[in-house]
């Protein structure tokens, strides 16, 4: 009998073991994907503008080199983060992903046309007056992940452009009665 009880804990251990890595991989990939994105913590808050993929590139996992990607790295510690992209005359999307990597929010250029101007906010946490669009993020920290299509080297230089414009920061709390 109690041969088959230490039979059982090299079983026991495996199973907690397994559930332990399901639960934690999401977070541990997220952590070191934020903290390669923020250039280790120094771009916060700040888009990253990467340059054009090529076969080299390994920021995002299998980048597609008919896009160019630009991240951001969201803390909302000090408060909601405004996240604009100027509009593009292709497809182009802006993804939020929690630090747990759920997307949490996706909209594109078809929902979009004008460009994009969302605010992100701690799930449950009141919204910045004024703001039209609202995602509620379950975490504090995670990634804001923009791409548009740029196939050609021709393409793809008008992003730079396109990218002066966006925005990716903490809302001033003097901008802010919140409602």
């Amino acid at each position: 009998k109690r041969i088959v009880h230490l039979g059982a804990l090299p079983l026991v251990v495996a199973l907690i073991s397994h559930f332990v890595t399901i639960w934690a991989a999401p977070y541990v990939l997220m952590s070191a994907a934020m903290k390669r994105i923020s250039r280790g913590g120094d771009l916060v808050n700040k888009w990253s503008h990467p340059p054009r993929t090529s076969a080299k590139s390994r920021t995002v996992v299998r980048p597609s080199p008919d896009l160019a990607y630009s991240a951001c790295v969201y803390d909302l510690s000090e408060g909601p983060v405004r996240v604009t992209a100027s509009a593009w005359d292709d497809y182009m999307s802006v993804s939020v992903f929690a630090h747990n990597s759920d997307n949490i929010f996706v909209i594109n250029d078809r929902q979009a046309r004008s460009g994009v101007d969302l605010t992100i906010v701690r799930k449950g946490a009141p919204h910045p007056a004024g703001v039209q669009l609202v995602v509620e993020s379950p975490s504090r920290r995670g990634i804001v992940l923009q791409r548009r299509v740029a196939p050609t080297q021709e393409r793809f230089n008008p992003t730079a452009a396109a990218r002066a414009k966006d925005h990716c920061g903490v809302i001033p709390a003097s901008e802010g009665d919140r409602s």
